[in-house]
């Protein structure tokens, strides 16, 4: 028992340092490559590993008419959720360390967290600006949280179809084993790429990013939620959105694109080990790009309003549609 509990706990060290790194290394391609899509030359990739330092050595200021416990207690609980969650997504094709300690539910409520954690943060700041933008953040998350859980919930209900009965298909560890793209017929394959985008539309909104940044929206609202934040606090803040930026996109490949290069090429061991997390990382790169990068490159900023009905109404119809395709795949 003793070491089964040192080598958890050496695995979770290593889960939380390492996507702690490649979240901030994955932060620095985001805004270099962002930057040369633009014309610009951007900042070098090591540049939100600068970013974190400075803001950790800064004075952290709490305003004076804040909430000051909560206010200084909301950037940890953001953290602490996205970190928890690393915890319960397959990462680099091993399998989740708390797999059998919690299913998608939890991971719903574990993305929804920082969010939430925000907002409160915001309004314990008692600063118009943070009001607005807490404000502008809990549409957001009403907006896009129901489309991102029927393309969670339809996968899983799917798989208990294809699996036999009794199987925790809600568990993203069976999900990212079992991947459905070989299980269903065409309906199904169509049903499941309808989901695939809803769920990459729904990422960079889960990570705040243009065009959906209007909860902070500087030029608007001079920073928005995170207005009041500095040093400590706000780096705090800071790692968890880069925490986050590698869950989702983990989130993303495990669903969808859960396949290793080890098993086909006849590799194993180290090797093949190392080749899969390499693949992984690969493909986590790909889901940031083409859901983060380029939709923040090709789109500006959006207004609450147009966030809510984009969310409500066509995403929540793809979503709803890939569902229906699925339940008609099975019935053929």
């Amino acid at each position: 028992m003793t070491v089964s509990i040192g080598s958890a706990v050496w695995q979770g060290l290593i889960i939380l340092f390492g996507g702690t790194l490649l979240g901030l290394a994955y932060k620095g391609l985001d805004r270099k490559l962002a930057a040369q899509m633009q014309g610009r030359i951007g900042p070098p990739l090591r540049q939100p590993f600068f970013d974190v330092v400075k803001l950790m050595v800064k004075q952290n200021v709490v305003p004076e008419h804040a909430v000051g416990w909560l206010f200084n207690l909301m950037p940890l609980v953001a953290l602490a959720a996205v970190a928890t969650l690393l915890f319960y997504v397959p990462l680099g094709g091993f399998a989740p360390l708390l797999g059998g300690y919690g299913d998608l539910v939890l991971v719903l409520y574990l993305l929804a967290l920082p969010s939430l954690a925000m907002m409160v943060g915001g309004f314990a700041a008692s600063s118009p600006y943070a009001t607005i933008g807490a404000q502008r953040e809990m549409v957001m998350l009403m907006s896009y949280e129901f489309p991102l859980a029927i393309a969670l919930v339809g996968i899983a209900w799917r798989l208990s179809v294809v699996l036999p009965a009794g199987t925790s298909v809600f568990s993203l560890g069976i999900l990212a084993a079992n991947p459905l793209w070989g299980s269903v017929g065409p309906l199904g394959i169509v049903g499941l790429a309808l989901l695939l985008g809803a769920l990459l539309m729904v990422t960079p909104a889960e990570l705040s990013k243009i065009p959906f940044d209007i909860p902070e929206a500087e030029t608007e609202i001079a920073g928005g939620i995170l207005a009041e934040y500095s040093g400590r606090n706000l780096a705090l803040f800071y790692l968890a959105d880069a925490v986050k930026m590698v869950a989702m996109g983990a989130l993303v490949v495990a669903l969808f694109i859960p396949y290793g290069l080890a098993a086909p090429l006849g590799l194993s061991g180290v090797g093949g080990a190392a080749l899969d997390v390499v693949f992984f990382l690969v493909k986590l790169f790909v889901v940031i790009f083409l859901s983060v990068i380029v939709v923040r490159v090709a789109f500006a900023r959006l207004k609450v309003n147009q966030v809510a009905r984009l969310f409500f109404i066509p995403v929540t119809a793809f979503s709803f549609l890939g569902l229906v395709l699925l339940a008609a795949d099975r019935l053929n």
